[in-house]
């Protein structure tokens, strides 16, 4: 039997550990984060989650265009720039999914009539569009709370996926995400561990469905663990 793995979290040269969900293939790969990385957004930060790598910018609350106002709270965008060429439609649909998650955790109304803006831009992909997703809400989370953007809860993107034989397992890398039977991708708040977004490739049963999310919310604590340690050892610094 495989033996627990960590996830490492890194910031600048410091780096940290924090142990992984056990069991064969539900280990996470290693993390990285840094904030504060660029001069212009507000706030930004890169994540690197096994091979896969996001650079998120934040800009705002700033002043929104008329066409676009809302009159009781801001406005969130979020714009995903492949690592080549323009956003397709992958980017399109995975722009929506991470803005419904924002959107439910970011304090919109305390910004009435103006606009948050998330910039992500694909640094490293390995061709694993769900582990990407999860990645760039990873990165966008880090930056959000870089920039000090009111927000009800964190929330953080784990990846899970099914074999032939009904194998689960966590973050996968994406030789194992094509082999998949299925692939789940889930958003969830540090609160309650509450389902923010899910998304869905594949067949599965409504049981694994299950299955999935249970291990998707125990995987999340180790991320929400990372984001902490990670945020304690910046802010210990200045």
């Amino acid at each position: 039997m495989e033996e627990e793995r960590h996830t490492e979290a890194k910031i600048g040269a410091e780096t940290g550990r924090g142990s992984s969900p056990r069991g064969p293939g539900c280990s996470l790969r290693h993390f990285a984060c840094e904030q504060n990385l660029l001069s212009r957004p507000d706030g930004s930060a890169s994540f690197l989650q096994g091979d896969t790598s996001v650079l998120a910018g934040v800009y705002g609350p700033a002043e929104v265009k008329v066409s676009k106002e809302i009159f009781n709270k801001a406005t969130l965008e979020v714009i995903l720039r492949p690592k080549i060429g323009l956003p397709g439609v992958a980017e399109k649909s995975r722009e929506r999914l991470i803005r419904n998650t924002c959107e439910a955790v970011v304090l919109g109304t305390l910004h009435p009539r103006t606009s948050i803006t998330v910039v992500l831009q694909v640094v490293s992909d390995a061709g694993s569009g769900a582990q990407l997703l999860a990645c760039c809400l990873n990165a966008a989370c880090m930056a959000l709370v870089d920039a000090g953007v009111p927000m009800r809860a964190l929330f953080c993107g784990v990846t899970c996926a099914l074999d032939s034989d009904g194998t689960l397992v966590l973050d996968p890398t994406s030789k194992r995400e094509k082999e998949a039977r299925a692939v789940l991708t889930f958003a969830l708040d540090n609160v309650e561990r509450k389902l923010l977004m899910s998304s869905t490739k594949g067949l599965f049963s409504d049981a694994e469905l299950q299955q999935c999310l249970a291990a998707a919310q125990a995987a999340s604590q180790h991320v929400f663990r990372f984001y902490r340690e990670s945020l304690q050892r910046r802010y210990s610094k200045s």
